[in-house]
Parts: structure tokens; sequence; C-alpha cells
């Protein structure tokens, strides 16, 4: 599970000067964060594991980043006085592109900054084989909203050939996060991993060896799930 926090864009200049008046453009972008925000998105981070496997991954690039090595300062005040229970991980963002690849069973919930956790929930998802896969949320403390991280897909819209299967799981992800119904989350997970245990696939995540017989569409699929209920 992935925690990004929205960019708070700040100066954008595009000079077609150039620099002093040289010859070439000129772009800037100012990533500005503050202090109260950091602490919001690790706390939301920290919460969510408690009710996992009580890991967080912290995603930065200290090395080179102001923002970043703010952010790391504040998501640990925040583990040492609030969350000492939670295990606490640190990454540079490059090193965590490559442990995602060849360790993804190691992370539970990463919390990172906007622009990594674009690229970073991109690769978890092809993990997965698709972003269909791919449930999402968008928490907050008062109204939070659940969906799928692919977006509306308008290419595929009304040819009934979409992955239901991230919107189904964000219903689990609703269950868990916004209604403690834990429970019933586990129920919906693991029918949709019984689906997939026998071998019923959308078109997205079939690959060579699926027989053309299982390879269902939205409807059927979401009926699959319904049924290992």
């Amino acid at each position: 599970m992935g925690y990004n926090m929205p960019w708070d864009f700040g100066a954008r200049i595009r000079d077609l000067r150039g620099r002093c008046g040289c010859a070439g453009q000129r772009a800037v972008d100012v990533m500005e964060y503050r202090e109260y925000e950091i602490e919001r998105i690790a706390r939301q981070a920290f919460e969510a594991a408690r009710k996992r496997r009580g890991k967080v991954t912290s995603v930065d690039k200290r090395n080179v980043l102001e923002t970043s090595r703010m952010w790391r300062e504040i998501v640990h005040r925040v583990q040492d006085e609030e969350y000492s229970d939670v295990e606490l991980e640190d990454l540079l963002v490059d090193n965590a592109a490559m442990q995602l690849i060849s360790r993804p069973a190691d992370f539970d919930v990463v919390v990172t900054e906007n622009m990594f956790g674009d690229i970073l929930s991109d690769e978890a998802a092809q993990i997965t084989g698709s972003l269909g896969m791919l449930a999402s949320a968008s928490l907050d403390d008062g109204v939070s909203l659940f969906g799928p991280s692919a977006g509306s897909a308008p290419d595929i819209a009304g040819l009934g050939v979409a992955n239901p299967l991230a919107q189904i799981l964000s219903v689990a992800m609703l269950l868990t996060y916004a209604l403690d119904m834990g429970e019933q989350a586990a129920w919906i997970e693991s029918a949709v991993a019984r689906v997939l245990d026998e071998g019923w696939r959308t078109r997205d995540i079939a690959d060579v060896n699926t027989p053309a017989d299982k390879i269902l569409g939205t409807t059927t699929m979401g009926d699959k799930v319904v049924a290992a209920l």
C-alpha cells in the first residue's frame, strides 16, 4: 500500500531568453512542502501500517534534495513520538525502485512525496500485471475517496473488457480504512485471490498461456468474485 503526498506547486518559471540573456530556454519548478503536510501524510501511513503488517517504508532523495532532508526528519519524529510500535525503513527513491522489483513482498506501506509516488505506484502496478489490478484510496481526515488508480480508460469504455478487480479491491480498502471493517475486507480480498488462483483472467492480465475460455469480460469477472464470496 502506498501513500504519496500531493506536491504543493510553488513558483514556475519559463524563460524563453535563457538565463542572464544567454541563448536557449530556461525552466524552473519550485517544489515546496510544509511541516504540517508531512506530519499529516506520515500519520496516515503509520495508521495504515497498524492495520497491516506494522511496517512503513519512507522514500525520499535525502542525498540531493532539501525537501527530502526535511521529509526524513519529520517522518522520524512522528514515528518516535507517536508510532514507536511501527517499524520504519528509509530508502532513497532510486534504490526503492530497484528494491520494489527485487523484493516486492518485503514492502507493506510506502510513504513518499507526489512525484516519487506517481512513478513507484505505476511500477508496483506492473508487478501485479496491470494497472487494472491496482486499488487506491485518497485518504483524508474528513472525506476519503476510493477507486482504481488507472483512471477512466476511455479507449475501452463500453467494450466490457475493463478489469473490475481494482474497483472491487478498492471497496475492500474502503471497508478497512474508512469503516473499520477489516474482517469483511478480508472476505473480498480472499474472494479475488481465489478467482485468480482458479486461473480466471481479464484481457489485461492474460498471457500466452491463458486458455481462451479463461479470459472473461468485466461483468463475468465481477460475477466470479461475487460467487467466490
